[in-house]
């Protein structure tokens, strides 16, 4: 099997996982649970934001506090903890008491820092963590300034040849830069730089402000600048055009298939935390996901709400560590043959 295969197969679009949660029926909870833990939580609890606010699991993160609050009967607030492409948040989380009052909510980039860093990503998403639900999903977007000259992929590609262009994301080793470096210096064989920022904000801000002209992120962050006209989408990673934006193309479509994928929001509690409290907040987190208000928060920001038992979720998770541990050894999947 050649590569541009094995990683077509790897690349596997998150509805995948989606569909399967559905159809097994992921939002019934077992009669026991209800019935555990009663008394949990008796005081507020803390979620860790592992990127800067205003960016897309931020955003998440603060649509679902309200609504885990109300769940709950307990305060439930953001922290951000913000570097290192979401690791020092992580590593925050993972040297927390294991006492059902901090809980993580990252990205994608939870596994694939793992697996492109190893030992210096400074946690280990196995034996550190217990696996609480996966929130939402959504594509990766190709931005660019609204002036910037570029008005699709192929102007881009025309752009990069001519000489370098410099591109923004979230940070470095995030899902949003791996993929676009696989385009640009990969397929394209350009020799595009990549400014890392300190989250999904800051590099948006750059790039409306005109600092940077590309932008390499999540739809979610993405969508209401371009709704107002300040920023340009050229393409999105998943396999199927959003029905809210009917005109802009995936890159499988425009002929780079090996770049599919979706990036994901989870939650996670550090390893030890007693398992009724990780269950109940996993119904909860559920509730509050098939709730009216989270719906159309998540549709307005093109979000695909997820879900699902905590035993489907480490499954998942044992599927994305693989899928992306192959990735970080096989990176010439993501060049041209």
């Amino acid at each position: 099997m050649n590569n541009e295969k094995k990683i077509r197969i790897l690349l596997k679009p998150f509805a995948v996982f989606w569909w399967a949660t559905v159809l097994s029926g992921p939002f019934m909870a077992s009669a026991s649970f209800a019935q555990t833990g009663n008394e949990y939580p008796q005081r507020p609890i803390r979620i860790i934001v592992s990127f800067a606010p205003g960016g897309g699991t931020d955003i998440i993160g603060r649509a679902l506090t309200t609504k885990l609050s109300e769940i709950l009967k307990q305060s439930v607030y953001i922290e951000n903890k913000v570097g290192a492409s979401g690791n020092i948040g992580t590593q925050y989380v993972a040297n927390a008491a294991p006492d059902g009052y901090t809980y993580l909510l990252t990205s994608s980039a939870y596994v694939v820092n793992y697996s492109f860093q190893r030992g210096s990503a400074g946690y280990d998403p196995v034996k550190d963590f217990m696996p609480v639900v996966i929130a939402a999903s959504q594509p990766m977007a190709i931005v660019v300034n609204d002036k910037f000259p570029a008005k699709n992929i192929q102007d881009l590609k025309a752009l990069a040849a001519k000489g370098s262009l410099s591109y923004s994301s979230a940070g470095s080793g995030t899902p949003p830069q791996i993929t676009c470096d696989g385009l640009f210096n990969g397929v394209w064989k350009s020799d595009a730089v990549h400014i890392p920022y300190k989250g999904a904000a800051p590099a948006l801000a750059a790039l409306v402000g005109g600092e940077i002209p590309i932008f390499c992120g999540t739809v979610g962050a993405v969508s209401q600048f371009a709704k107002q006209g300040l920023v340009r989408i050229l393409a999105i990673s998943s396999e199927r055009r959003l029905a809210s934006m009917p005109d802009i193309p995936t890159l499988s479509e425009l002929g780079y298939p090996q770049l599919k994928n979706d990036v994901w929001q989870g939650m996670f509690a550090p390893a030890k935390t007693p398992k009724y409290m990780v269950e109940k907040m996993n119904l909860a987190m559920n509730q509050a996901l098939k709730s009216e208000e989270i719906n159309e928060k998540f549709k307005a920001l093109d979000l695909v709400s997820v879900g699902g038992t905590t035993a489907q979720t480490t499954d998942y998770l044992q599927s994305e560590l693989k899928r992306w541990d192959w990735i970080s050894k096989n990176t010439s999947g993501f060049k041209a043959d």
